[in-house]
């Protein structure tokens, strides 16, 4: 018995299709190509500048007025003390007015003996400046010789706790003697009185490194040149530049009593020549003039040792 299977065209038309799909290869695209495709071209951000930070106006107020609020206070305490106005101490305005009058032509010169107040300053600034770079230039290399050898801080820390505690006015003979002349006096003056600090506090300096550096340096073979440079200037570099500060006022204050005593250019001398005249308003102005000057000078080298500071 023979059977025979019929179909319809309609499922002849659908298996013609299927084996064609079959024979047609099916294209796989990648993951990372269709990503490509499908995913919308991104733009980065523009990058933006970090926000700034909020200025601080009452901190800033603070620090200018503070300042201006004790000014105001000195010159009241003062304008109530001469309110009376008998001329035995020029008052405020009094003072003033004679400020304008000075500073008006501060470099004037009439001989020798009467020049300006600005003349005054700078000559005094010279003897400070040559006294006191003598003084680092001896003085910073003894600290460092004296913190890095035991012998040699035992022979002389009693020489120095001996001689340092000398008031400056006592060296200034000592100068007139064996130099013959007021100015290498006064800048000798200078030198011996401001050199103390320097050692000090540099000799204490070289003292506290630490001393495991020393035992590192000791493992390298490294030479004493650089141990100094390498190990010893950085970390002794806050205490020497404290030293430094506490020389030149010091070398500052020593100026002002070395000049009334030797005569000459000078701030000192100025100040003296001025009492001698009986005019106290120009010494007023004269020790403002001092302490804005030695304020200047340690503000200078407290940007200095900001500056300078590996911490």
């Amino acid at each position: 018995m023979v059977s025979a299977v019929f179909h319809s065209p309609l499922d002849a038309r659908d298996a013609l299709k299927a084996s064609q799909a079959a024979a047609t290869p099916i294209a796989v695209s990648s993951p990372m190509t269709s990503a490509t495709a499908v995913a919308p071209k991104s733009s980065a951000p523009a990058p933006t500048a970090p926000p700034k930070a909020p200025v601080d106006w009452s901190g800033l107020a603070f620090k200018i007025l503070s300042p201006m609020a004790g000014l105001a206070l000195l010159v009241g305490i003062w304008a109530l003390l001469t309110i009376k106005g008998d001329g035995a101490f020029p008052t405020p305005k009094v003072t003033w007015d004679a400020a304008v009058v000075l500073f008006s032509d501060p470099f004037y010169s009439n001989g020798p003996n009467d020049q300006g107040i600005g003349w005054n300053i700078l000559f005094s600034l010279q003897r400070v400046a040559m006294g006191f770079g003598l003084a680092a230039l001896v003085g910073i290399p003894m600290g460092f010789i004296i913190g890095r050898f035991q012998v040699i801080s035992s022979m002389l820390n009693p020489i120095i706790s001996l001689l340092r505690p000398v008031s400056p006015l006592a060296w200034l003979p000592i100068g007139l003697l064996v130099f013959k002349s007021a100015d290498p006096a006064a800048i000798w003056t200078i030198f011996i009185c401001s050199i103390w600090p320097m050692i000090i506090n540099t000799a204490v300096g070289v003292q506290r490194v630490p001393e495991d550096y020393l035992n590192v340096a000791k493992v390298l073979n490294l030479s004493e040149w650089k141990i100094v440079t390498k190990i010893l200037f950085p970390s002794v570099l806050p205490y020497m530049l404290t030293g430094v500060r506490l020389s030149v006022g010091t070398a500052w204050l020593v100026i002002v009593a070395a000049e009334m005593l030797t005569g000459g250019v000078g701030i000192g001398f100025w100040v003296w020549d001025e009492w001698n005249n009986l005019n106290v308003q120009h010494i007023i102005i004269a020790i403002f003039v001092i302490g804005i000057v030695g304020l200047l000078l340690e503000n200078a080298l407290v940007a200095v040792a900001k500056r300078f500071s590996f911490e």
